[in-house]
């Protein structure tokens, strides 16, 4: 959970925010004092005493006394032993972790208990109609709204996923403390489970052993759709519905979505050589997988719930035909599908059955068939959600003594449990007990498959007859319900699509008839809306819009993939797979030509109708991955996947190059198949990264724009829309965060001006990270700042690492998240954010920014020290010991601050408190323009300027979580003398970016507009304090001690102590 999500910004509750945190804090030491004994409880108290006794002497402005505890403080956590030090660190971490756990309770509840929530589709639309903005216009620009939400896969979730989902019940249960009717004896049972769950986090392992696989982190994203996003959605479109409805009097249509998925979780391969071609296909089909299997859980509860006989003529019909096909509910189960028979109550965590003939028609209540959809995200009671944890009783596909399985005889329960096994532990594993996610198909010869045939049919006889004594034929069943024929069709349907997936992601033959499975979103809608058809013509629309509404909306929003996945590959690997094949075939080096040479070539290759890679070309390993990637794009096509995101783009070429590797693959593809291939092509979206980049981004659109084939290529295959992403990140990490924003407004002004001059849409795509210095900050603030123009009801962004789990881990939050995108677009449409007045604010920030920019690279880039002092200062060096993410910290081989990634630099600085990524510069360029007379200028600009407001705010919120007597320890013990007055330089920096700040926003102190904010992180202190101070120590011992492990774990349980107090990572 983060303080940079919106409503940290409203008042909660502190009595109650406080109570929870007393009652976990207290429950914790219980806990402790049962685990590590009462005399190491007094230490930990005597530590957290003196650094909150240090806390309040600061805040009442007694820095000499403050100073005086923090030294006793600091001297007590060096005189502790390793072991007292290791313990210390877990204690206090899981104390930041609870209080984390409370403040996004509360939030939920301010949320659930206020009568008018603002920002939420009620708010704004009341809003937009009372200024004017017409019903007809309101409603029209929410139905054509189209919102992207990109979840990546960026390493800064610092905690394991299993302490996720123990602190996910922790939160359920306080949740469940609200309810104001728990007796006596519920809330001791109450008292009882939070007692369980803490003592199971404080019992495991808080340390991931093992980096992530691109799989494990598809598969997490994978978990926030099913435990969260898949019950959000329906709530979230209910919400936008009934408000459309208030205030237009038309509800959202059925098959309309404004906010949809995407991932990069399995497709981005930017400088991580561990997502490869096969990866991208794995996850691809794992998450289609994903999908089938959470339809065919709701068509199975909406067979129970639509038990009647009234339907219209086409539903008649339809029914009919799928009883005479007999392939419906009640026809005769087909041998092949008997092990897809299980208890739909039971999650699949707890999967045992298999191989058992599956009931044509209900017999048995699925999980909380009873409840009305609106209450699936919310059990009541005590009960934790249902979450599927990684599994070990599964029973791999045997490869012994030459025997084999067959495509479609194979044993269904191997096949369906290492499917689950993929998705719990990343890979399958063979009998040998080796890793492999794939089983080669020269595993078996014809011999094997027939006999593998006879052997499976022989096993089936008596099983179908026995059944068929339990349930009588159709025609002894007078009276069947029509819906529950055709959604039986349905759902046979649907497990024949997921053993097809099944199969495919084993690498097996697989010879189905395309009727029998679904490959389309509009295929599984078709008889789905169908049903609600009949209904609401039958005077039941009141059940039309239950559950069979939210499923309809789940498959709109969701589609058969979950999440679109996008690619993503550094300009620079397109040149060197062309270099190789214009070398190949006699036509030079291609990364030579200048920029005209190379759009001539491309432009004139895209244009033909020839393959331009000769099949028997022999290319190095990194290139065959490129090329291999496009062919599974080609394979996949649009259907599965998103856009094709190239990173570093600098040049008109960089795009035509992709897309004719694009379709040289596509025509090697449709040949093979005999037959075009699915979906269409790929949207190539350039990412604009560094500053120089961002500053040429207009004249690279404008110059692919005035290519005649690119142009009609965009408006045939693109509906005339051209998608530009700009980066944050890579831009702060070479400006500073304030040139970086200035750059990143012009930049996206002159793409949309560019775009506007070809009559072509354009949609922005923002590469926002979680932390301030990275580009992030709150959505509704970050959208209502963008310049006018760039929202025009189309916007993609990225929810990076912890920022996933915080704004979509559960769903009450992920729901309010979703409206906030969807109010902050539509207001930035309908009533676009203010302009600069006049020339002279943007000539002001053209000085601000030049001063800024300036002053950072002197410092970051110029300064010989400075790199030194970074490594000694920051636990930076120490981080990769985290093993959060499967790619590599830096792009290429370099110790440099140049190819240093921007997350664990800025990760670095937010362990040690200074921040100084998110503010270094920009006291320098207030201050310059304020010493020639401008003040009142600037205070203007923050007034009127949404722009300019939203980067001092989050200036502002990011110095308010800076503490100088923190860095300060951290020079003191850990930078060299020759080095430490380069440290009392920054933190004079600090204070004089602080002073400006407040000029400026003419606040008397940091945060005052925002005090919830500042009371929060005072409220962390007392063990936030002791953390970075024990960190110091440990960093000290570990220097000069670099291989005890010991010291280590301790270093990375500080780290993650301190991330969870801060509310960020990188």
């Amino acid at each position: 959970m983060t303080d940079t999500t919106d409503d940290i910004a409203e008042e909660i509750s502190f009595q109650s925010f406080e109570d929870d945190c007393k009652l976990l804090g207290n429950l914790l030491n219980d806990v402790l004092q049962r685990e590590v004994g009462g005399q190491f409880m007094d230490k930990l108290e005597r530590n957290r005493l003196l650094a909150q006794s240090a806390s309040n002497m600061r805040l009442s402005g007694i820095e000499d006394m403050a100073e005086l505890l923090e030294k006793q403080l600091a001297s007590e956590i060096s005189k502790m032993t390793l072991e007292e030090a290791l313990t210390l660190a877990r204690a206090f971490s899981h104390y930041l972790n609870l209080m984390g756990i409370a403040e996004t309770h509360h939030r939920v509840r301010k949320g659930r208990n206020v009568t008018h929530l603002s920002r939420s589709c009620d708010d704004i639309f009341n809003q937009l109609v009372q200024g004017g903005i017409s019903p007809n216009d309101l409603y029209n620009t929410v139905c054509k709204q189209e919102v992207e939400i990109v979840l990546t896969a960026h390493p800064t979730q610092i905690n394991r996923r299993t302490l996720q989902y123990k602190h996910i019940r922790i939160a359920h249960l306080l949740e469940y403390n609200d309810r104001p009717d728990l007796g006596h004896e519920d809330r001791e049972m109450l008292i009882e489970d939070l007692m369980r769950e803490i003592t199971s986090i404080w019992q495991t392992d808080e340390l991931r052993r093992h980096k992530p696989t691109p799989v494990d982190e598809a598969r997490a994203g994978l978990n926030i759709v099913e435990q969260s996003l898949w019950k959000a959605i329906p709530h979230y479109l209910r919400r936008v519905s009934n408000a459309l409805k208030k205030h237009t009097g038309k509800p959202l249509p059925l098959t309309c979505t404004p906010i949809k998925f995407g991932s990069w979780m399995g497709g981005d391969r930017d400088g991580n050589p561990n997502v490869t071609a096969k990866v991208t296909r794995d996850v691809s089909l794992l998450s289609r997988w994903m999908a089938i299997d959470l339809y065919i859980r709701e068509v199975d509860s909406l067979r129970f719930e639509l038990s009647m006989n009234q339907c219209n003529d086409r539903l008649s019909r339809l029914a009919h035909e799928i009883l005479e096909k007999g392939v419906g509910c009640l026809a005769e189960t087909s041998s092949e599908d008997l092990h897809e028979s299980r208890n739909q109550s039971l999650s699949r965590s707890q999967f045992k059955l298999h191989g058992q003939q599956a009931p044509s028609l209900p017999t048995q209540l699925p999980a909380r068939a009873d409840l009305p959809a609106c209450t699936d995200y919310n059990d009541g009671g005590s009960q934790y959600p249902k979450l599927e944890f990684p599994r070990t009783d599964y029973m791999p596909l045997s490869r012994q003594d030459g025997q084999g399985s067959s495509s479609s005889e194979i044993s269904s329960k191997d096949s369906s449990e290492n499917l689950r096994k993929l998705l719990a532990n990343g890979s399958v594993s063979n009998s040998n007990g080796s890793q492999s996610a794939v089983t080669p198909r020269g595993s078996f010869s014809s011999g094997q498959l027939l006999a593998q045939r006879k052997l499976f049919a022989e096993s089936q006889i008596g099983r179908s007859s026995f059944h068929k004594l339990l349930e009588p034929s159709s025609s002894l069943r007078p009276g069947i319900a029509p819906y529950r024929i055709v959604l039986g069709d349905v759902k046979e349907k649907l497990m024949k699509t997921r053993r097809r997936l099944e199969l495919l992601l084993e690498d097996l033959p697989c010879e189905y008839d395309p009727w029998d499975y679904y490959e389309t979103t509009d295929q599984l809608l078709e008889p789905l809306l169908l049903c609600y058809e009949s209904l609401q013509s039958c005077g039941a629309g009141i059940l039309a819009d239950g559950r069979l509404a939210d499923l309809i909306r789940r498959v709109v929003a969701f589609g058969m993939v979950l999440m679109k996945l996008d690619l993503r590959q550094e300009s620079g690997r397109h040149a060197e797979t062309l270099d190789a094949i214009t070398r190949y075939l006699d036509m030079g080096t291609y990364s030579e030509w200048d920029e005209e040479k190379k759009l001539e070539f491309l432009t004139k290759e895209l244009k033909g109708k020839r393959p331009l890679v000769p099949p028997t070309i022999e290319v190095a390993p990194d290139v065959k991955e490129v090329l291999d990637t496009f062919r599974v794009a080609a394979e996949l096509g649009s259907d599965s996947l998103g856009a094709y995101v190239i990173s570093m783009a600098s040049n008109a070429s960089d795009v035509l190059a992709v897309e004719l590797l694009q379709k040289d693959a596509r025509l090697a593809v449709s040949g093979e198949l005999g037959r075009p291939c699915p979906g269409g092509t790929l949207r190539v979206v350039p990412l604009f990264e560094t500053v120089k980049d961002l500053r040429g981004a207009g004249s690279v659109i404008r110059k692919l724009l005035s290519i005649d084939w690119y142009r009609e290529h965009i408006i045939k295959n693109h509906n005339g829309h051209q998608e530009v992403m700009v980066g944050y990140s890579d831009s702060g990490k070479d400006a500073g965060r304030f040139t970086a924003a200035w750059e990143l407004y012009k930049a996206q002004e002159d793409v949309v001006a560019a775009c506007n001059e070809f009559g072509i849409k354009v949609t922005l795509f923002h590469g926002r990270g979680g932390s301030i210095g990275r580009g992030g900050g709150p959505t509704y603030l970050a959208i209502q700042s963008q310049p006018p123009g760039s929202v025009m009801g189309t916007l993609r962004s990225t929810e990076q690492g912890e920022m996933v789990q915080a704004k979509f881990g559960l769903p009450q939050t992920a729901i309010r998240q979703l409206e906030i995108y969807t109010t902050a677009v539509l207001l930035a449409t309908l009533r676009p954010p203010q302009p600069p007045r006049e020339q002279k604010w943007c000539n002001l920030m053209e000085e601000i920014s030049k001063i800024s920019c300036q002053n950072y690279r002197s410092t970051v880039y110029e300064n010989p020290d400075f790199l030194a002092y970074f490594h000694e200062a920051t636990p930076q060096a120490e981080l990769g010991f985290l093993n959060i993410g499967s790619r590599p910290t830096r792009r290429k081989a370099s110790t440099g601050i140049g190819h240093l990634r921007a997350i664990p630099w800025v990760f670095a600085w937010t362990q040690t408190r200074f921040v100084l990524p998110a503010w270094l510069g920009v006291g320098a360029g207030l201050k310059g323009v304020c010493e020639k007379g401008h003040t009142e200028d600037l205070k203007a600009m923050y007034k009127e300027w949404p722009f300019f407001q939203s980067t001092i705010d989050l200036i502002e919120m990011v110095l308010g979580k800076a503490d100088f007597p923190i860095a300060k320890h951290y020079d003191e013990v850990l930078v060299s003398e020759s080095r430490r007055e380069l440290g009392a330089e920054l933190r004079r920096e600090l204070m004089m970016t602080e002073k400006y700040v407040l000029v400026v926003s003419g606040h008397e102190k940091l945060s005052e507009n925002n005090r919830s904010l500042r009371r929060l992180i005072e409220s962390r202190l007392p063990y936030l304090n002791p953390m970075n101070m024990l960190q110091v120590e440990v960093l000290r011992r570990l220097r000069c001690d670099d291989d005890n492990k010991q010291l280590r774990d301790a270093l990375q349980i500080t780290i993650n102590g301190i991330a969870a107090g801060m509310r960020n990572t990188g």
